[in-house]
């Protein structure tokens, strides 16, 4: 691709300058990237850190191909989740909260919110109502369904957009579900303000942290916030599928009790004894026995995340993002893509999404030519734009090919139509 052309200053060859002085260019080398690929889509799936092969194969081949059993000791496999959460806590600033990874985001998020609706039915009965935004990720939703199905008198109150959230704190409020980055458009809540306002209120509040963890700086416990959860597979490269992690406020453990109440969250789960006994710390966040080939391959890119400057972090996610919006409206003015992503870096995330009508087949046509991202309904094109292992250059470029992609209307070919089972 060239390097003469410029936009607004900026050329491929800025660019690259540009990668030749970022101080997080390091980390690049410690993952895995495939040959010829632009990878957008670590907001979705993280790319496979380097030391994880070797820690699988430690795992698999030494601990349990040899040490079998004794590993539960031997190799600490039983202190697992709450040591690896212990890092996660470090990482969102948990502070003197609990934290263990384990589980799914889902199961953790109805762990969390039962636990809420019991705080609050002890202190208030007469607050039976779970708020959320219509437009928090699906599963988040789902679950809420879930538990209102299954408790007497409660509802849910969905608000449409940010501004609906004073109107719905009534007195009749529970517990309010938000997630800090939306999947969807990437806009982020202020942690502190909001929770504050929900506090105000006399709700609870959980947050989800699947798409800012890893690439947004984190103060759970100095912004007040009651419970939290999230992944682990996006920004910090865990693998598929791996653990999801839950984190509770201090204040709300020792009274922590809900309906998933497993032998790996008592308080001596070897005595194996008839009436469950809550763990007095962060096992009490457990259920059953943990995936612990999943949790060893996941703390490689934990690992990796704890060794990275938030603040170094945060300003190049934002260059980054802002150095592909900018492009875009640039270059692609006379297509029909709406910016869905807050232009104001402050109300952000590391994600940037526009609006096509034709989203999915132009992505597949993206994706046909080395640049993967991903799309959701309706009609959005996300593109994650993680730090760590992402340049200048390769914006540049991808814009560059989405250019092509929109110009010469390669999407149009019949084969970008067909959908597969994931988008």
């Amino acid at each position: 691709m060239s390097t003469e052309t410029t936009t607004a200053g900026w050329s491929r060859e800025s660019c690259l300058q540009a990668d030749e002085r970022d101080p997080l260019a390091a980390f690049r080398d410690e993952f895995v990237l495939p040959p010829g690929v632009i990878y957008l889509d670590g907001n979705s799936l993280g790319v496979l850190p380097v030391g994880a092969r070797e820690r699988a194969d430690a795992v698999i081949t030494r601990e349990w191909g040899t040490d079998l059993i004794r590993s539960w000791n031997t190799n600490r496999w039983f202190e697992m989740p709450v040591r690896l959460g212990e890092k996660i806590g470090r990482l969102i600033g948990g502070g003197d909260g609990a934290c263990a990874v384990t589980d799914t985001t889902s199961v953790n998020i109805f762990k969390a919110l039962s636990a809420a609706v019991r705080i609050q039915a002890a202190a208030d009965p007469a607050r039976r109502v779970i708020v959320a935004e219509r437009d928090n990720f699906p599963t988040d939703l789902y679950v809420i369904q879930g538990l209102v199905s299954s408790l007497h008198g409660y509802d849910i109150r969905l608000i449409d957009d940010r501004d609906g959230l004073a109107a719905a704190l009534t007195d009749d409020v529970a517990v309010t579900l938000l997630s800090h980055v939306n999947y969807r458009t990437g806009a982020r809540w202020d942690m502190p303000a909001v929770t504050a306002q929900i506090h105000a209120a006399g709700s609870l509040v959980v947050w989800d942290l699947c798409h800012s963890v890893g690439a947004v700086p984190l103060d759970v416990d100095g912004s007040g916030a009651d419970f939290a959860v999230g992944c682990t597979y996006k920004y910090l490269n865990g693998g598929p599928g791996s653990p999801a992690f839950i984190w509770s406020a201090a204040r709300h453990l020792a009274g922590m009790t809900g309906p998933l109440t497993g032998w790996w969250g008592h308080r001596d789960p070897f005595a194996m004894a008839v009436e469950f006994a809550p763990a007095p710390d962060a096992r009490r966040l457990l259920v059953g026995t943990q995936p612990i080939i999943s949790m060893a391959t996941m703390e490689v890119g934990l690992d990796i995340a704890l060794r990275v400057d938030a603040a170094a972090l945060r300003e190049k996610s934002i260059a980054l993002s802002t150095l592909f919006i900018d492009l875009v409206a640039q270059r692609l003015g006379d297509h029909p893509l709406t910016l869905v992503t807050p232009a104001d870096p402050d109300a952000r995330g590391s994600h940037v999404s526009y609006r096509h009508p034709e989203g999915y087949a132009v992505m597949q046509a993206l994706i046909d030519r080395g640049v993967i991202g991903d799309y959701r309904e309706p009609e959005v094109l996300r593109f994650g734009l993680t730090p760590l292992y992402l340049r200048h250059v390769d914006v540049w470029d991808a814009v560059e090919h989405l250019r092509r992609v929109l110009d010469d209307e390669l999407w149009r070919d019949p084969q970008y139509a067909r959908r597969g089972a994931v988008t």
